[in-house]
């Protein structure tokens, strides 16, 4: 009898396929801190949102998060198929094609910022979808792979989130808003340069042209420490509008110290390097887990002091 060539399995897509799409760990923070922006905004100014319009709209903000994971993945679907962290991603690994990673991108961004809108306003709907497509066109599209400076400039998308929540609530985008864009804006560059210092050989094998695979290892913790040095002064800033009072204030000084010392060591490490030990390697991923925790507890502390009542700002206004 003639031995049948054995048929290729093929992987039928489930409910958490769809919703890694979406990159839901990028999703929460999105969410988490566009949350925040709409607390603090009540807060700030007396305004209220209703209820159920508050839920609507970072329902919408999760969407358009959403919806933008999934455009990412869909262009970039070619080099998740190389790298090995990134293979087993919905695309590359056979569940959910790639048209319809596109379709689902899309209706999932025209929803987000028409429940937006719905719930909101028109410049809340609008911030949505500029940050969708900063992310999905600017930043995947053309940033990544074109500049060591991507994650600079496309850092951006990211930092939308508490602007839009915000502006939910407001319909305006005062300073105390963009002050907030500016601690995650300067945030993104030390926590994402951690990570590609542990991934730098994915980015060289698919011509990414990620900051240590163009400057090297070296530069990279260089620049770490002096995005670090930005950062922790413009999170103090909420303490000189009233934004943030002294739970805030004492959130973002300890865990800015904690910061600072992880990037000096991060310095003074050979992560990235050819020669790197296993424990600078490992200094680096803690230094990217820690970044993720911090951003949490600054946020996490705006929330407790707009949302719980607990308002003891440190400098009068």
């Amino acid at each position: 009898m003639t031995d049948l060539p054995a048929t290729p399995q093929i992987r039928h897509a489930t409910a958490s396929d769809y919703v890694n799409l979406m990159k839901p760990r990028i999703m929460m923070l999105v969410v988490f801190t566009g949350f925040a922006g709409l607390v603090a905004a009540s807060g700030i100014t007396g305004v209220s949102m209703h209820p159920l319009m508050a839920a609507i709209a970072t329902l919408a903000v999760a969407l358009g998060s959403g919806a933008a994971g999934a455009i990412n993945m869909w262009y970039d679907s070619d080099i998740d198929a190389v790298m090995a962290r990134t293979a087993t991603r919905p695309i590359p690994s056979g569940a959910v094609p790639r048209e319809e990673a596109l379709a689902m991108g899309l209706i999932m961004s025209g929803v987000s910022v028409l429940l937006m809108w719905l719930a909101s306003n028109w410049l809340a709907a609008g911030l949505l979808a500029f940050s969708i497509f900063y992310y999905g066109v600017i930043y995947t599209m053309w940033l990544k792979r074109a500049t060591p400076q991507n994650i600079v400039i496309g850092g951006g998308a990211g930092a939308f989130p508490p602007v839009i929540g915000w502006a939910a609530v407001t319909g305006n985008m005062p300073l105390d808003a963009w002050i907030l864009f500016a601690i995650i804006f300067f945030w993104t560059p030390p926590h994402f340069w951690a990570l590609s210092l542990l991934a730098h050989k994915e980015y060289a094998k698919v011509s990414v042209p990620m900051l240590p695979v163009t400057h090297g290892a070296k530069a990279t913790r260089t620049q770490i420490l002096l995005y670090t040095l930005v950062l922790i002064p413009v999170s103090l800033a909420p303490l000189a509008t009233g934004l943030g009072g002294w739970i805030y204030g004492a959130v973002a000084a300890a865990l800015g110290a904690v910061f600072l010392a992880y990037a000096v060591r991060l310095t003074r490490s050979k992560a990235g390097d050819a020669d790197a030990a296993g424990a600078d390697m490992k200094l680096a991923k803690a230094t990217f887990v820690f970044s993720i925790l911090y951003l949490f507890a600054l946020f996490g502390a705006v929330l407790v002091e707009h949302g719980a009542g607990l308002w003891f700002p440190l400098v009068a206004v």
